[in-house]
């Protein structure tokens, strides 16, 4: 086996809460790219304090087309891409810089991840099967550009999954979950509307409902107790959300005379 260079990317937007802790986790990499959309909390000016850090700034208008504005700036073949929120273990660590040397490693790869609700795992809540790509090979994947959030990487040729799970602190508080989960919902309601979908009382009432009882019963997310509902029931909040901001556009859509 032979090393390879990994290039490590972040698009980020007022990170000043994980900011440091990211990039220093991030340290085993060859390389850091950052592509910032011009944060006012003090991100930039933390990321400047390291000069090794390649610090990129671009107006955000999806996940999608961000990220893949950092995939062009990586130098090198292997991209390890990760969200601020996320961290790397010791034992993903020794697992990514083994695979990615292996002469026939896979050209992407699936993270399981941990979800972290302020601090403390979150067991079940439809969490427990979550996963994403989150290594891959630069020439052999992009983001797929009609999907503006929940992004989806395509992958030209072969795919794995590692062992170790990636740890996700997405849940800090109730009020930044919950503004998260309305702003994924309104750009999923700007996918569904540049598609020409039409929100039902379906789509209004139903969906958001089997969302919870999905992920609360079914997905066991009773199990988590407490936090299982608030998570169960911020995460239909988004979906209420999608079909709401999918009703308003079609409401501003120009009529043809």
């Amino acid at each position: 086996m032979s090393k390879q260079k990994l290039s490590a990317l972040l698009i980020v937007y007022n990170e000043i809460d994980h900011i440091t802790d990211v990039l220093d986790n991030l340290s085993f990499a060859d390389e850091i790219v950052v592509v910032d959309s011009f944060s006012t909390d003090g991100t930039v000016e933390e990321i400047k304090k390291r000069p090794e850090i390649k610090l990129y700034q671009r107006v955000f208008d999806d996940y999608t087309s961000q990220r893949n504005y950092a995939i062009e700036q990586a130098a090198n073949d292997w991209i390890l891409f990760i969200d601020a929120d996320e961290r790397v273990t010791p034992k993903l660590e020794k697992e990514i810089i083994e695979t990615i040397a292996k002469p026939d490693a896979n050209d992407a790869y699936f993270f399981y991840r941990k979800f972290m609700f302020c601090n403390k795992p979150l067991h079940f809540s439809g969490w427990q099967t979550d996963k994403i790509f989150r290594l891959f090979k630069k020439e052999k994947a992009s983001y797929v550009a009609e999907r503006l959030v929940h992004e989806t990487l395509k992958v030209d040729g072969s795919i794995g999954k590692l062992k170790h799970k990636l740890i996700h602190y997405s849940y800090s508080d109730y009020e930044s979950y919950k503004h998260k989960m309305l702003s994924y919902g309104r750009l999923r309601a700007k996918e569904l509307y540049n598609k020409g979908k039409t929100p039902t009382l379906f789509h209004r009432i139903i969906k958001p409902a089997y969302k919870f009882i999905n992920h609360y019963i079914f997905r066991l997310g009773i199990l988590d107790g407490k936090r299982g509902y608030i998570i169960c029931y911020l995460n239909a909040l988004g979906v209420k959300e999608r079909y709401v901001e999918l009703s308003k556009l079609q409401r501003k859509k120009p009529v043809n005379v």
